[in-house]
C-alpha cells in the first residue's frame, strides 16, 4: 500500500485538492493519501520547506511528498523528482527543497521529462500525480526524467554569519498558527557560532538575553499564577531546534502573538550578537 502526501497552497475552497486525490485514487486505489498542508501563504517556498523539513521524517521511509506550490513549469522552474533520506519528492525545482538537504544530500535527482506527453495547465494534477504513482509501483526515476547533479537553492533559506563570528543575521520564515515567529537560525549553528558565549537577539525594537526551553517556563518560577504571565515575550529553541519568537500562552485573537503584538513579521531580520569577554 503506497503512502503519498500532499503539501500546496490551493486551500480547501476549490476543487483542486479533491481532483488531485481523485486522480491518485484512479492510479493506486489502495493508496493512503495524508496531507500536510494546503493552507502554505501563495507561491511561499520558503515556508514550504520549513514545513516539509519538519514533517516528512514523521512518515515511513519510501513515502512519496508531492510539493504543489509555485509548481507552473517554466524555463526557470523545471520539475524534479528525487529521492533524499529514504523518502520521495516531487516537486518544482524553486528552491522549496533546500531547506531539507541543507544537511542530507539526495541520493538521486531526476529532472521530469514527461511534459512532452501530457497536456496540462495543472502539473501537480497532470504531472506530478502520474510520477508519484509511477515511484509507488516501484518504478525507477530515471525512467521518468534525466539524472541531474544540482538542484536550485533558496538563499533566503540560509542565514549568514559575520566574519568573525561573533554575529549570525537571520531572518522570519515562518509564522504559526500561535502568530509565533520561527527563524532560519538552528540550534546547532547557534551553539556552533556562539561557543557558551553570551548573546543578545535583536528583532526591530525587541531584544533577548535568554533563551528558554519551554513556554511555560516564563512563569515556572513565579509565585504568581500563569495567567499572570500572558503576553509575555520569551525566546525558545522550538520543537524543530529552530530559534523562535513567542508569546506565552498566545492566541491571535485575544491576547495576541509575536507576530501582532512585537510587529514581527516574514522576512523580517533577526540578528543573534555574541559577547566576547574582555581580556
Amino acid at each position: 500500500m503506497s503512502l503519498i502526501t500532499l503539501t500546496t497552497d490551493f486551500g480547501t475552497k476549490d476543487h483542486f485538492v479533491g481532483a488531485v486525490k481523485g486522480a491518485i485514487y484512479s492510479e493506486l486505489s489502495d493508496a493512503r493519501i495524508v496531507d500536510i498542508t494546503h493552507e502554505i501563504s501563495p507561491f511561499n517556498i520558503t515556508e514550504t520547506a520549513y514545513i516539509l523539513k519538519n514533517s516528512y521524517k514523521s512518515f515511513p521511509e519510501g513515502t512519496i511528498h508531492i510539493v504543489g506550490v509555485d509548481s507552473e513549469l517554466s524555463e526557470d522552474n523545471k520539475h524534479i523528482a528525487l529521492e533524499l533520506d529514504g523518502h520521495f519528492f516531487v516537486c518544482p525545482d524553486n528552491g522549496i527543497i533546500s531547506m531539507i538537504a541543507l544537511e542530507i544530500k539526495p541520493t538521486k535527482i531526476v529532472e521530469i521529462n514527461i511534459h512532452d506527453r501530457v497536456e496540462s495547465s495543472f502539473p501537480v494534477l497532470d504531472v506530478f500525480v502520474q510520477v508519484a504513482c509511477f515511484i509507488a509501483r516501484g518504478g525507477n526515476l530515471t525512467v521518468i526524467g534525466k539524472e541531474i547533479e544540482e538542484f536550485k537553492t533558496n538563499v533566503e533559506i540560509q542565514p549568514k554569519v559575520d566574519h568573525e563570528q561573533n554575529q549570525i543575521a537571520g531572518g522570519i520564515v515562518y509564522i504559526d498558527n500561535y502568530g509565533n515567529v520561527i527563524t532560519n537560525i538552528s540550534k546547532k549553528m547557534f551553539h556552533e557560532v556562539g561557543k557558551g558565549r553570551n548573546f543578545k537577539i535583536n528583532a526591530r525594537k525587541h531584544s533577548f538575553s535568554k533563551i528558554f526551553t519551554k513556554y511555560n517556563e516564563v512563569a515556572s518560577n513565579s509565585a504568581y499564577s500563569h495567567q499572570q504571565y500572558e503576553g509575555h515575550k520569551l525566546a525558545l529553541f522550538n520543537s524543530a531546534e529552530f530559534l523562535e519568537i513567542a508569546i506565552y500562552r498566545s492566541n491571535l485573537d485575544t491576547v495576541g502573538g509575536a507576530s501582532s503584538l512585537l510587529g514581527l513579521a516574514y522576512r523580517d531580520t533577526v540578528t543573534v550578537d555574541f559577547i566576547n569577554e574582555p581580556e
